[in-house]
C-alpha cells in the first residue's frame, strides 16, 4: 500500500526530472547555438583582423614604396636642382661675361665715335682754315679751287663724307694747292686792265709769288699786287713797271711760250706779289 501511495510522487519526480532534463538539454542547445554564433562572429571578426592586417601590411608597404619613392624623388629632384643651379651661375657668369664685353664694345665704339667727332671737327677747322688761305691766295681760278674747300668743309660737317673720305679729300685739296704754290703756268686770255681796258694778254704765274702779263704786242706790262686793307686782302694790277721789270717780265713769257730757248729767268722781287705791294 505504501509503495502505491509512493508511485505517483514517483511519477510526479520522474516527470518534473524530465521537464528539468528538457530544459537543460534545451539551454545547452541554446548554449550550443549561442556558442557557434560566438564562433561564427569570432571567425568573421579574425578574418576582417586578417584583412585589416593584409591591408595594413599592403598600406605599410605601400607606404614604405612611396617613401622610397619619395625620397628617391626628392633626391633625384635635389640633384637636379644642383645641376640647374650651376648651369644658372655658369650662365650667369656667361651672362656677366658677355655684359661687361658689351659694356667694353659700347666703351670703345662711343671712344670711336668720340674720337671720330673731333677728328670730324679737326678736319673742319682745317678745312675751314684751307678756305681762308684759298681766298686770300691769287686769282687763278680761285672761285673752283675755293668751291672745292667749301664743299668739302660742308660735307664733313654735314656727315656726308667719312673722316676717311673728308681727310683724304682733304689731303688731295692740300696737295692741289702745294702743287699750285709750285708750277709755273702761262694762259692766254682776255684781261681787264687797270683803266678798264680789255686786252688780249699772255699772263704767266710762277707759283704763288709772281704773276705778270704782257699783251700780245709786248707793249703793256703789269703784275699783281696784294694789298691789305683792314685785313681784307685784295689784288689789283700795277702797270708802272720800268724797263728792267719790263725786259724781264717779256723774257719770262716768251721762255715759258717756247719762243727763246730754255734758260734760268730771274724776275725781280719788285715785281713779286709781296715785293711789288703798293
Amino acid at each position: 500500500m505504501n509503495r502505491l501511495k509512493l508511485l505517483p510522487v514517483a511519477l510526479l519526480i520522474l516527470v518534473v526530472s524530465n521537464l528539468a532534463f528538457a530544459d537543460r538539454d534545451a539551454e545547452i542547445r541554446d548554449l550550443k547555438l549561442e556558442k557557434e554564433k560566438l564562433n561564427s562572429e569570432i571567425q568573421k571578426l579574425n578574418r576582417q583582423i586578417a584583412s585589416t592586417d593584409s591591408m595594413l601590411k599592403a598600406d605599410d608597404s605601400r607606404y614604405k614604396t612611396l617613401s622610397q619613392r619619395y625620397k628617391a624623388d626628392t633626391e633625384r629632384r635635389r640633384a637636379e636642382i644642383d645641376s640647374l643651379n650651376a648651369k644658372i651661375k655658369t650662365i650667369a657668369g656667361e651672362l656677366q661675361d658677355e655684359r661687361n664685353k658689351q659694356a667694353k664694345a659700347k666703351n670703345r665704339s662711343d671712344n670711336v665715335t668720340a674720337k671720330r667727332k673731333a677728328l670730324r671737327a679737326e678736319l673742319a677747322g682745317i678745312s675751314k682754315k684751307l678756305e681762308t688761305q684759298v681766298a686770300q691766295t691769287l686769282p687763278w681760278e680761285r672761285d673752283t679751287r675755293l668751291d672745292r674747300v667749301k664743299s668739302l668743309t660742308r660735307d664733313i660737317e654735314s656727315g656726308n663724307a667719312s673722316e676717311e673720305e673728308g681727310f683724304s679729300r682733304l689731303k688731295s685739296l692740300i696737295a692741289e694747292e702745294t702743287r699750285f704754290g709750285d708750277e709755273v703756268a702761262i694762259i692766254n686770255s682776255p684781261l681787264t686792265r687797270k683803266n678798264g681796258e680789255l686786252i688780249n694778254a699772255s699772263i704767266l704765274r710762277v707759283g704763288n709769288q709772281w704773276m705778270v702779263y704782257s699783251d700780245e704786242n709786248a707793249t703793256v706790262f703789269g703784275c699783281l699786287v696784294r694789298k691789305n686793307q683792314n685785313g681784307k686782302v685784295t689784288y689789283e694790277w700795277n702797270e708802272e713797271l720800268n724797263l728792267e721789270e719790263r725786259a724781264a717780265v717779256k723774257l719770262a713769257i716768251e721762255v715759258k711760250q717756247a719762243k727763246k730757248p730754255p734758260q734760268i729767268v730771274q724776275l725781280p722781287v719788285s715785281l713779286s706779289v709781296v715785293g711789288g705791294e703798293r
